[in-house]
Formats: structure tokens, C-alpha cells, sequence
């Protein structure tokens, strides 16, 4: 199926791994060009390389620090040289945290608030004037299932993910007269780096595999008894970037494999 997204541009946040990766290769295989964007350069530098070799399409890659207005400012000037803008901004960027509330301090919030919230009103705040130029164009956060069904052990994490996807209806009540559409995405259990050096940890020296761990945890949490591929995250990242998908404005998707415990 052509998903009409041929020679658009992309802006991937958090693009060198994970499902940003993975939403980078499903758009390439669109003929969607990239722009990839994450901390570690040469981490960042290898998924472009790699993205680049596969498919017939531009793909760039740019260091940025988000969690810092400068470095978005930079990240968005260098955009605007190089791409003249981008059809398409998935605000991907983000970790899982560890803590307590009454322990954690001040600066651990403000990092992750900058990184998982600010982030995305900077880059909108940067990029959705030049989709106006464009014609219009389509925005997507990454959220997740903590957003409403929180875990125990990292609250900054829940708290800043639940805002990221009000901002999300925010933005896309803002921007749905210039032809952009917002939505977001609340991915639940997804088999990436983090959850595998999470499970080495807690299996270290153990007779327990890792992988013992994570099905146990897919068990108890997921009617579907596994986690998601990041591959099957992105493909749904990229229908919403198509328009096949011109009537999804302001909402936000669960893919948790039914692990959601509420009628969304």
C-alpha cells in the first residue's frame, strides 16, 4: 500500500535506537527523507549510516541536546539550512526514571520535564510555523501507557509523560486550522536496550535468563503475553503520518497489547 509520504521530511527525536530506529527505517521504506537527531554521536552517526544504506533517501544526522534551549535552536537552525523545514516532527526523545518522590531531587525533575515536555513545545514552537509554509504537516509524540496507568518506581517518568500527551491535545486543537495534524502515542511493554539491561541486572548472578524475566513481566502485565517489537510501534507511527490517516487529529493511541486496565 503507498502511503502517499514520498519526499517528505521527517524530524525522528531520540533516532538511533529503539523505536525511533525503528520508526526511522518504516518511514525510509516510504521514501520519506530524515532528519535523525539523539546525544551520542557516534551511536546517532551509525543508525544514519545504516538508514542511509538500506533506502534510496537523504538522511541526516545532528547531535542535539534537548534538554536545553540552545540546543534545540541549534538542532532547528540547522534544519532550516539544510532540509528548509520538515513535513513530519516525532517527539520520540525520552527515558524511564528511577526514584521516589520525596527523594528525588529538583534538578531530576527540571531534566526530564525539559527533556520529555519541553522538548516538544520548542521543536513545535520552532518547526510548525515552516509546515505552515509547507502546507501543513503532521506532529507525534511518543508518550506512553504511564502517561495513565503509572508504575511505582518512577513517577517523574509518569508525571511528565502524562503531560507530554495533554500538550498533544493542546497543540493539536492550536494547529488543526494550519493543516497540521497532533497526535500522540502510548506505547505499553516494547522490547528495547532498557528493558534488556534492566533484566541483566536483576538476573545477575542468578540461575534466571534475562529473557525468563522479561516473559514473566509480559505475563503478568500484557493479555497478550509478550512485548511489542519496536517495528510494530513504528508501523503505526506511520500511518499516523500518512494521509491515510487525515482524520486523526487530537487523540491518543494505546498499543500495550491490552495491558491498559481502563476503557480508553
Amino acid at each position: 500500500m503507498d502511503l502517499g509520504l514520498r519526499g517528505k521530511v521527517a524530524l525522528i527525536t531520540g533516532g538511533s535506537s529503539g523505536i525511533g530506529l525503528a520508526i526511522a527505517g518504516a518511514l525510509a521504506g516510504e521514501g520519506v527523507h530524515l532528519v535523525l537527531t539523539a546525544r551520542r554521536h557516534d551511536e546517532l552517526e551509525a543508525a544514519a549510516a545504516g538508514v542511509s544504506r538500506r533506502y534510496e533517501v537523504q538522511v541526516l544526522g545532528i547531535p542535539a541536546d534537548l534538554t536545553s534551549a540552545q540546543g534545540i535552536t541549534a538542532l532547528t537552525r540547522r534544519i532550516k539550512e539544510d532540509m528548509g523545514g520538515v513535513d513530519i516532527l516525532i517527539n520520540n526523545a525520552g527515558q524511564g526514571t528511577n526514584e521516589t518522590i520525596l527523594e528525588a531531587p529538583d534538578e531530576r525533575w527540571q531534566y526530564f520535564w525539559d527533556l520529555h515536555v519541553m522538548s516538544a513545545v520548542r521543536l513545535a514552537r520552532a518547526l510548525a510555523p515552516l509546515m505552515k509554509q509547507r502546507g501543513g504537516g503532521v506532529i507525534l509524540h511518543n508518550g506512553s501507557i504511564c502517561a495513565s496507568q503509572p508504575l511505582g518506581h518512577e513517577p517523574i517518568y509518569n508525571v511528565t509523560k502524562a503531560a507530554l500527551v495533554m500538550l498533544s491535545k493542546c497543540l493539536a486543537n492550536e494547529l488543526s486550522g494550519s493543516n497540521i495534524r497532533v497526535n500522540a502515542v502510548n506505547p505499553g511493554l516494547v522490547a528495547t536496550a532498557p528493558w534488556r539491561e534492566a533484566a541483566e541486572k536483576a538476573t545477575a548472578g542468578t540461575e534466571r535468563s534475562w529473557e525468563d524475566y522479561l516473559s514473566a513481566i509480559a505475563r503478568e502485565k500484557a493479555p497478550i503475553g509478550r512485548f511489542a517489537t519496536p517495528e510494530e510501534i513504528a508501523a503505526f507511527f506511520v500511518f499516523l503520518c500518512s494521509p491515510r490517516a487525515a482524520y486523526c487529529l487530537g487523540s491518543t493511541y494505546y498499543i500495550d497489547g491490552g495491558w491498559l486496565n481502563v476503557v480508553k
